[in-house]
């Protein structure tokens, strides 16, 4: 069930009326559960069972956490909730991928070899939940929460519908609070929820899903396009993918809030950046700060024991490398992991020496430009890895940038005319700079409640004309459904 659906629309306006039609938080909280699982089950009833199965383990295991004495069976028992978790992310993600890598090997060396083929679909979410309930059972064995015994509670934290399928990764300590609190109907809090889930359909929708056809006929043959039409792919899918995911984010946040839950901000104005940490700490922020508290932290104080001046360099390649694993089954996602690794590593090197020597000054406004600037190509690199469906094409991208010769606009009736695309960027662009940058301006536009209420409907009368005045018109998924 996508939230750019029809289905969902019905879904949800069923949904809302129930749930505030209902007095007792108890009774609410078993509405949303079993929304939650309608929600997911809309894709595959046998992922309902996956995904019903993991909560009941981890719940258990966690329990079990809990109450042990020994460190022995504590540390058990959590080595089985994160064994059974990548277990799980392994069969269902990776079993293909490395069979038929290692089935490749085998043949480099001369072994004819016919690889039992392994056709498993994966399912929706999986990354996201699994992790999602893993890091409780890790906060249980470290103290930092304790363990649930009310099972709908822990059901509805990893099932929770908006946030299911593709974050964000949400923490037991932000939202089990809210999961045992009552919950009052805010019309307030409702109003701004539904204007925030209008501007995240208009960015996945308007923005995201008419990039797409260019970019996908360009990366599918980059071969044909010269330099200027491959960087023009390339900028559209640096736009396209944050379009897309902060899109759902705010899709996300935005129905939790009418439902009277808040969700963590995902995305923080990334392409303003001015170095690659800062980067990764506003883009998709729930699973970088994942990374570092449950590996980054653990491998960098593991490494830190054992001495030597690369320890924390050497954690956030790992780290990394890791990431990009996570994203899929594929040399590309391994080889953005390993880039962004040694990226962010240099960057921390370097930056170092400059303490050390005392080179370091107060940024000018040019200076700071010229940082983002960096950032910003730095970051279309790492995409065009993202992309890019091999390795191959990804080099034949990079190498193409240069290139004279081809076809700089694609000419198919299904893509939108490149200047309208421009366009919308640059739209998108501006709305995100009032927001970094004029934020006295939105102050003063949002003083006082009437003139919030104008500029809420303004926005969305805007909302509306662009979309139909658009050219895409067909409901496409989400690109991190498939992660």
């Amino acid at each position: 069930m996508l939230f750019n659906s029809v289905t969902f629309l019905v879904f949800y306006v069923v949904v809302f009326a129930l749930y505030w039609a209902l007095r007792r938080r108890e009774w609410q909280n078993l509405l949303l559960i079993g929304a939650s699982y309608v929600f997911y089950g809309t894709w595959s009833w046998k992922f309902l069972l996956l995904l019903i199965f993991s909560t009941l383990f981890d719940y258990g295991c966690a329990r079990a956490v809990a109450s042990a004495t020994e460190p022995r069976r504590r540390r058990a028992f959590l080595i089985a909730s994160v064994a059974a978790n990548l277990a799980l992310l392994g069969t269902f993600k990776y079993a293909g991928f490395f069979q038929h890598e290692f089935a490749a090997f085998l043949d480099g060396l001369g072994f004819s070899v016919q690889p039992w083929v392994l056709h498993i679909v994966l399912p929706v979410g999986l990354s996201f939940y699994t992790f999602q309930s893993l890091g409780y059972v890790i906060d249980v064995y470290r103290g930092k929460v304790p363990a649930v015994r009310n099972l709908p509670e822990y059901a509805l934290y990893v099932a929770f519908f908006p946030q299911l399928v593709a974050g964000p990764i949400e923490r037991a300590a932000h939202m089990l609070p809210q999961y045992r609190a009552e919950r009052v109907f805010n019309g307030a809090a409702v109003e701004s929820g539904l204007m925030l889930m209008a501007w995240g359909l208009f960015k996945k929708m308007v923005i995201a899903d008419n990039l797409a056809p260019y970019v996908n006929a360009v990366f599918a043959h980059p071969a044909d396009y010269s330099g200027m039409g491959l960087f023009t792919a390339v900028l559209f899918f640096t736009f396209q993918i944050y379009g897309d995911f902060s899109g759902y984010s705010d899709c996300a946040r935005g129905v939790a809030r009418t439902l009277g839950f808040d969700l963590m901000v995902n995305f923080n104005l990334p392409y303003f950046s001015r170095n690659p940490v800062e980067f990764w700490q506003r883009w998709h922020i729930s699973l970088s700060q994942w990374f570092q508290d449950y590996l980054y932290f653990p491998l960098a104080l593991r490494y830190m024991r054992r001495g030597g001046w690369a320890s924390k360099y050497k954690a956030h390649i790992i780290s990394f490398l890791l990431i990009g694993l996570w994203h899929g089954a594929n040399w590309t996602f391994i080889v953005f992991g390993l880039y962004w690794g040694l990226v962010i590593a240099g960057f921390l090197y370097f930056q170092e020496r400059r303490a050390e020597s005392g080179e370091e000054s107060a940024p000018t406004r040019w200076g700071t430009a010229l940082s983002v600037a960096v950032t910003f190509i730095i970051a279309c690199v790492g995409w065009v890895l993202f992309r890019a469906p091999s390795l191959g094409a990804a080099a034949s991208v990079m190498a193409g940038l240069f290139r004279t010769t081809g076809a700089n606009a694609v000419l198919r009736p299904d893509v939108a005319d490149v200047s309208s695309l421009w366009l919308l960027v640059a739209g998108l662009w501006i709305v995100e700079c009032c927001y970094r940058l004029a934020p006295q301006l939105l102050a003063g536009l949002t003083a006082t409640p009437t003139r919030r209420l104008l500029l809420r409907h303004a926005l969305l009368v805007i909302i509306v004309v662009v979309y139909l005045a658009s050219q895409q018109h067909k409901i496409l998924p989400f690109i991190y459904f498939q992660f």
